[in-house]
């Protein structure tokens, strides 16, 4: 059964609800979308002051003579402050509200907002709704929350359903996210993410898949991610992915997501919050997703995704604080803590990328520091760049799709807190900027010539409560910034 339908409004299939959008009233609330059998139905609700409209807005009504079950009233906010962000909450609280009413079909009257593109109005509603619909519950018995299973657009016809589809279509990439972050760290081991990178180019032929073994990485002298590797029970993999929507072009956007399977912290042991460590993998399966994403839409793009995945876990054979490690690149690192361990693999993530892969511009995805918490909570993403084009364009894209990032410095005086005596890098530098200083290490691996832009995701990538559109734990966050900067390419 396809999820997203249309169809006329006098020819419509049964649903479990009709679906009534309302704006928010100086003095009374106002239809949204013209459709007088439906308004008489409603008005007596109105006229009692029982529904306002402001956003976000439910009621439910149980009417005689129209084929739903229910009609269900939303609201939108005030007319004139309508934006694609205000449909996303609002539908996505249409979503919540439904879920514990064993609701699963909807008939949709969708607004009518004549300062908003017709792309801009679709996108917003179908994202709420998308983005809200989901529920990790694999591993519980019984749940009191109903999926939906079909929407129908009414009064609309197949540009409309294009629309939808293609936003169905992305918000599936942050599905596959969210599924992978959320799983037990026990199932996704660095071979599981291997196995599911294969899978994918078994599925699709457009993207070839490349997964460099243990004894290749060896071969490669990865040092920094064997080095992370050392106290784990589980080899690490280091996996590329290429999709060649444009192989006419040379160009190349490289995309590298840090696979910390799960971090313990190492012998720099976690004292808190160990329990959400299985997220840490999360820029893995934004990478993986973006471009699973991307070919699903045809996009006609050139990307590489590069994912160096391990556990960062912790034995006797455990990498040292204080010891000396070599990267890929060939540069030294002293280890000043074990658990700022992303930035290590991350190293010879890029610097092999750099030298391998030909990119055309470079971005990485990292549940990284804690720090960028700290700066800027759970509203926005970290971003760091040694590119003003590229990181405008990414703020852009985050703008546009509400996954907002906000630009730090790179500033050169931080990086001489980097250096050791015994060293070319050390690992850490004290607690003081160190988000920044985080990415000033990952960017010592960075050819000069080549943008390079830096998500810390570490804050916005997994919540303790659901926000808005987004559940608890995995967001998916990344996903559709990155597929509408491709669309901008």
């Amino acid at each position: 059964m396809e999820f997203l339908t249309v169809a006329q409004f006098d020819k419509r299939k049964i649903a479990d609800a009709l679906v009534v959008p309302m704006w928010q009233g100086p003095k009374a609330p106002g239809f949204a979308v013209e459709c007088k059998p439906v308004h008489a139905l409603i008005q007596p609700l109105i006229t009692a002051g029982d529904f306002k409209g402001k956003e976000g807005e439910f009621a439910v009504l149980y009417p005689k003579g129209l084929p739903e079950k229910r009609i269900i009233l939303i609201g939108l906010g005030e007319q004139d402050k309508a934006t694609t962000e205000q449909l996303r909450r609002a539908y996505g609280s249409l979503v919540k509200g439904t879920m514990g009413k064993k609701i699963k079909t909807l008939n949709l009257l969708l607004p009518e907002i004549s300062f908003l593109s017709e792309d801009s109005l679709v996108r917003g509603v179908a994202e709420g709704i998308l983005l809200a619909n989901y529920i990790f519950d694999r591993h519980k018995k019984d749940t009191n929350k109903t999926l939906l299973e079909k929407v129908t657009l009414i009064d609309h016809g197949k540009k409309v359903l294009d629309i939808a589809n293609k936003a169905l279509v992305i918000c599936e990439g942050v599905y596959d996210v969210r599924d992978l972050v959320n799983e037990n760290a026990d199932v996704v081991t660095p071979h599981y993410l291997a196995q599911c990178a294969k899978k994918i180019g078994a599925d699709y032929p457009a993207i070839k898949v490349t997964v460099l073994t243990k004894n290749q990485i060896e071969k490669e002298k990865m040092g920094l991610l064997l080095a992370v590797n050392r106290g784990s029970a589980h080899d690490p993999a280091f996996i590329i992915m290429h999709y060649k929507g444009n192989p006419q072009v040379h160009d190349n956007t490289v995309i590298i997501g840090k696979g910390i399977t799960y971090d313990t912290g190492g012998l720099n042991l976690k004292a808190t919050q160990m329990e959400i460590m299985k997220c840490d993998m999360a820029g893995a399966a934004v990478t993986m997703a973006t471009i699973l994403t991307a070919c699903r839409l045809g996009l006609p793009v050139n990307l590489t995704g590069v994912i160096p995945a391990t556990e960062n876990a912790i034995d006797a054979n455990s990498y040292k604080v204080g010891d000396i490690y070599t990267s890929f690149s060939g540069k030294t690192v002293e280890i000043g803590n074990t658990d700022a361990e992303g930035r290590l693999i991350l190293a010879d993530a890029v610097s092999y990328a750099c030298q391998r892969l030909k990119p055309t511009r470079l971005i990485d995805f990292a549940t990284l520091t804690g720090g960028v918490d700290i700066a800027l909570g759970n509203e926005a993403t970290g971003l760091m760049s040694n590119d003003d084009a590229l990181a405008d364009a990414l703020i852009r894209a985050g703008s546009e799709t509400f996954e907002r990032v906000w630009r730090l410095p790179l500033y050169d005086e931080y990086k001489e807190a980097l250096k050791s005596d015994i060293a070319d890098l050390k690992n850490v530098a004290g607690r003081s900027a160190s988000t920044i200083r985080a990415a000033i290490f990952i960017k010592q691996f960075i050819q000069d010539d080549i943008p390079w832009a830096h998500f810390d995701i570490a804050s916005t990538a997994f919540l303790s409560e659901a926000v808005r559109y987004h559940p608890k734990y995995a967001t998916g966050v990344g996903v559709r910034l990155m597929i509408d900067f491709l669309e901008h390419l």
